[in-house]
């Protein structure tokens, strides 16, 4: 569990705490910004359009991610009536938060790739900065709410949408995504994808 670096290595775990805020932050921010770009201003009137961590860090869902190295920010409200593009509005809102961080973890993964950092802990952050928004991104994916990937998978495919009803607050499914996750997601996907992105190995 994270909790315990904090005791055996408190600075690492500082570094990899600010790697998640700023990842969090990220995620949840180009969420507002999908939804006011497409007309939605519910995120701009409760102060979500804006990059300051302290607007998207959900308390319970932090300390969760501090503790458990897993967890949640605040979700971003958003009006799906307020979209110009009311069938794939919603889908493109979802997969703003998981395409962000995609895109932050392949901006510094290639500059760790082509250019050589001289500070030793502004290389370890930017290295876990990498792997916390790839493991973002891909367990945001999973199509299981209310993560963003049931949004997404149920506006391609409209036959789910009462699946995803049926699978809503069911506290199961989120487990069964957290195994999936540790088992064949890390290993497997986000391993690679880092390996693939920044040339080297951070855990796998």
């Amino acid at each position: 569990m994270l909790i315990q670096l904090l005791f055996e290595n408190p600075f690492v775990f500082l570094i990899i705490a600010i790697a998640i805020i700023f990842a969090l932050t990220i995620h949840e921010f180009f969420h507002a910004w999908m939804a006011y770009y497409l007309g939605d201003p519910t995120s701009k009137h409760q102060k979500r359009l804006t990059m300051n961590p302290l607007a998207h860090l959900d308390p319970f869902g932090t300390l969760l991610l501090f503790i458990a190295g897993f967890g949640w920010g605040k979700p971003v409200p958003f009006n799906p009536l307020n979209l110009r593009n009311k069938k794939w509005g919603p889908a493109l809102v979802a997969l703003a938060g998981p395409g962000s961080n995609f895109i932050a973890a392949l901006a510094i993964g290639l500059s760790l790739r082509f250019f050589e950092i001289d500070s030793y802990y502004l290389s370890l952050f930017l290295n876990y900065f990498v792997w916390i928004n790839l493991l973002l991104g891909i367990f945001n994916l999973m199509p299981v709410p209310p993560l963003d990937g049931s949004h997404i998978f149920s506006t391609i495919f409209p036959a789910l949408e009462d699946a995803k009803k049926s699978f809503q607050n069911n506290f199961f499914f989120l487990i069964g995504v957290i195994f999936f996750m540790v088992y064949i997601g890390i290993p497997y996907i986000v391993g690679p994808l880092f390996r693939l992105i920044t040339g080297t190995s951070l855990f796998y």
